[in-house]
């Protein structure tokens, strides 16, 4: 084996020489992609180094009697094995072979350069050994005595207290784990981060995560800082959503060493890379997870404008690598987390690696949030608070306590192991603790900004690892989701009894009381949340309160009833109509009188889209209600929905307003309207052309608009019938142009679980849902089963009689 190899030598298949770091960078070089060159000084190297210092004995027998959760005891046989190897001689020819290869490396770039030395162990970044960075990496080595002194400083962090424990915990044998150094130019890198090539959290493989800070891309790794997080549809390449945090500091180089320098106020809170440098990051990194075919976690730079890729692994943190027990049907189960030494400490998580429990949530307001952050592992945890600052400390770190701490090092994970939830003061989602955390099993939530000062020890608090909130309390199994079952269990349990359908059968709700009843109901989410029950809570006329000065208690109370729905049923979606008062209803509230104008007819008078338009600010009290729900809580399930909308016009002011209070259209908020008016029918297709993710028909205004006959009208009653051939002729125009486009339709009333050929023509027209009232939705959905099979039967009846009819063709030409 030889002691030294470049990079273009290697490839994923010199995993023995090279490790998993240096086989992957060979193998990314090999196949074009922007990798900074430099040469790996092999493993056989290291293996040669401890032969010729008499060491593999002597290391071997240190160790074999250590109890490596005594931490007075492995730190003090960790130095001294360091010491041994860095003291030792490095023979000749690998100390030559160093030299040479750093003089030729700058004779390559026609300059001296600097490098990073970084460790590569041979089993540190295999799927089956997944905690990345338990050795050290050091950076800006400049010059080949300097070198050559940072490869032997990498062999000996083999021996780091936190190698030495992951190998013991992990049965490997420490003398067969060799360990190779990567010796790669420098990238003075001004914007660096990390890639998910899916998302770490969710797990959705459509949705990539890319975390950025300025400068180095240790801090990001590290967690010192709590990066941007850009997430894109890796199919389209479109940017889904971005999450800009304030840097106030950046690691440089200055005069060849790491310097911590501040950010210039105006910089802090920028966006750190473009959207087009988001989309060409994330082409490259798609297209080395096709190279690879499985998942990776890419680190990169950026350099006077251009990209380049320092390392990439595979992701260890996917469900079916985790402590996690898959349910079925999307069912969510509950498991003891880590390994067998964490009995007694149990978390919620899903099986599916998935937000799953509606506990940010569920904890439907009764208890109170003292912090949130970044909600980076999900589950819930509860226990005291133990204060962690330095990893000199973990030795205090008692099994089930909450550890908290500025931020988390490899070094961390027997506490973390023993850690019951974790919270971090910095850090994104790719950082060591979020990572480590997701890989234990252990809720954790990070970048919350004070934790370590606004939480004192021995306090009890709840985490909510899913949506990055910090309770006051043990909170009640009723608060995080049910009766002491898995977070999530208060998701509808859909039994062998209940049918399942290929249209998904929503909820109409409006009593926030209902919420977590009606949520364990087999329903595939809210179809219809009305705004007007919450409204009418508050008591007072909106105006009124925002002439008061009282508009963000306003949007806190709303926000507070709109949250526990969300919450209830996450993380199915929740289609939030907003205010459809009529201005009679208006007038029923307080200070209504003196704001509300007389109409003699207001079914078709100041309502829906076009007050919202007349009178912005109070839409915007609304829209913020739901930012809040989604930002602050984390509750991306809920969707908005526009009632009674007349013209393109309206749409696309609406749509205006909404982007002032930095609302828009994603891959997980949806803008629905409704479809009420005969104008929407006729206009549907431009609609569909101006931007919309979905339509839900209401049936009652519809009908009787269409009809002209007033619902209310008892001598008129008789003629009001969803089922007549206009309204039907009006339905199947809907439904079928929307799904041309691509947007989905639903329906909101009472007639699909009252007549099953109007249940039986929608689903036949293409609907893609329905929205009935609660005590309605099993039996829609047997009505609505039952009319699929009935569909189906017949279109196999249809292709089995086109079938026989060519075979008759067939037999009447052969015999003639």
């Amino acid at each position: 084996m030889k002691e030294i190899m470049w990079f273009n030598e290697l490839s994923k298949k010199n995993l023995a020489e090279a490790g998993g770091k240096g086989a992957n960078l060979g193998e990314m070089n090999q196949n074009g992609f922007p990798i900074p060159n430099g040469f790996v000084v092999t493993s056989e190297s290291y293996f040669r180094h401890l032969d010729a210092n008499n060491l593999r004995e002597t290391i071997t027998g240190m160790l074999a009697a250590l109890d490596v959760n005594d931490n007075d005891k492995l730190e003090g046989a960790s130095e001294k094995i360091k010491e041994m190897i860095v003291n030792g001689k490095m023979p000749s020819e690998i100390e030559n072979g160093i030299i040479s290869s750093y003089k030729k490396l700058c004779e390559m770039a026609g300059r001296n350069v600097y490098v990073a030395v970084r460790s590569s162990a041979t089993a540190e970044d295999l799927p089956t050994a997944s905690f990345a960075g338990q050795q050290s990496t050091y950076l800006n080595i400049y010059g080949p005595e300097e070198v050559v002194k940072a490869v032997k400083d990498c062999w000996a962090s083999l021996f780091e207290p936190r190698a030495i424990f992951y190998r013991v915990e992990n049965k490997f044998e420490h003398m067969k784990v060799g360990l190779a150094a990567v010796v790669q130019m420098m990238v003075q890198s001004e914007r660096a981060g990390v890639v998910f090539t899916v998302d770490p959290l969710y797990q959705d493989p459509n949705v990539m995560s890319i975390e950025t800070a300025y400068g180095l891309g240790e801090v990001v790794v590290s967690g010192q800082v709590t990066p941007d997080t850009y997430r894109v549809d890796k199919e389209k390449m479109d940017i889904i959503d971005k999450t800009i945090q304030k840097q106030s500091w950046m690691l440089i180089k200055v005069d060849g060493k790491n310097k911590r320098v501040e950010i210039k106020d105006e910089a802090q809170g920028k966006q750190k890379i473009s959207d087009s440098e988001i989309k060409d990051l994330a082409k490259i990194c798609r297209k080395i997870e096709a190279h690879y075919s499985y998942p990776q976690d890419i680190e990169y730079a950026f350099e006077k404008g251009n990209i380049y890729i320092v390392q990439s692994r595979p992701i260890t943190t996917l469900t079916d690598k985790k402590g996690l027990e898959k349910g079925t049907g999307g069912e969510l189960v509950e498991t003891n987390t880590g390994n067998a030494k964490n009995e007694g400490q149990k978390t919620q998580s899903s099986g599916s690696g998935s937000s799953g429990s509606g506990a940010g949530g569920s904890g439907s307001g009764q208890g109170k949030v003292l912090i949130k952050g970044l909600g980076s592992s999900p589950g819930i945890g509860m226990g005291p608070v133990r204060i962690i600052r330095s990893s000199k400390e973990i030795k205090n770190m008692q099994k089930g306590e909450i550890l908290v701490t500025p931020m988390t090092s490899p070094d961390y994970v027997p506490a973390m192991k023993k850690a019951a939830a974790i919270i971090t003061d910095t850090g994104g989602m790719t950082s060591h603790a979020a990572i480590v955390s997701r890989e234990l099993g252990v809720p954790c939530v990070v970048g919350t900004g004070n934790a370590t000062t606004v939480l004192k020890e021995g306090m009890d608090v709840s985490v909510d690892g899913s949506h990055g909130l910090i309770y006051e309390g043990l909170i009640s199994s009723q608060d995080v989701g049910g009766k002491g079952e898995s977070a999530a269990m208060t998701h509808a349990v859909i039994t062998a009894a209940t049918p399942i359908t290929g249209t998904k059968i929503y909820v109409n709700l409006a009593d926030v009381d209902q919420a977590e009843k009606v949520s364990k109901l087999p329903a595939d989410g809210i179809g219809l949340l009305r705004a007007e029950f919450m409204m009418a809570g508050i008591g007072k006329h909106p105006r009124q309160m925002l002439e008061e000065g009282r508009k963000q208690e306003y949007i806190d109370m709303l926000a507070a009833d709109v949250r526990k729905f969300a919450a209830a049923f996450y993380p199915r979606p929740v289609v939030y109509r907003a205010s459809d008062f009529k201005t009679n209803e208006y007038r029923n509230l307080e200070g209504g009188e003196k704001y509300e104008p007389h109409e003699d007819n207001p079914m078709m008078g100041y309502r829906g889209a076009a007050r919202y338009i007349q009178e912005p600010e109070l839409f915007k009290m609304e829209l913020l209600a739901i930012k809040k729900v989604r930002d602050e809580f984390h509750l991306s399930n809920l969707w908005l929905m526009i009632p009674f909308i007349r013209r393109i016009g309206e749409l696309r002011a609406i749509k205006d307003i909404m982007e002032e209070v930095e609302i828009y259209r994603t891959r997980d908020f949806k803008l629905w309207i409704m479809v009420e008016v005969p104008s929407t029918v006729i206009l549907i297709d431009q609609f569909c052309e101006e931007g919309i993710d979905g339509i839900s028909i209401g049936t009652n205004d519809l009908t009787q608009l269409t009809l002209g006959i007033d619902r209310d009208n008892g001598s008129m009653a008789k003629g009001f019938d969803e089922r007549n051939e206009a309204v039907l002729r009006s339905l199947k125009r809907v439904i079928t142009t929307c799904g041309r486009f691509g947007v989905t339709t639903s329906l909101c009333g009472q007639a699909p679980s009252v007549y099953p050929e109007f249940a039986e023509k929608l689903v036949e027209f293409g609907i893609t849902s329905m929205s009935v009232n609660p005590d309605a939705v099993e039996r829609t959905r047997k009505i609505v089963a039952s009319a699929e099979q009935k569909i189906m039967l017949h279109r196999l009846a249809d292709l089995a009689r086109a079938g026989q009819k060519e075979d008759a063709k067939k037999e009447l030409f052969e015999d003639a």
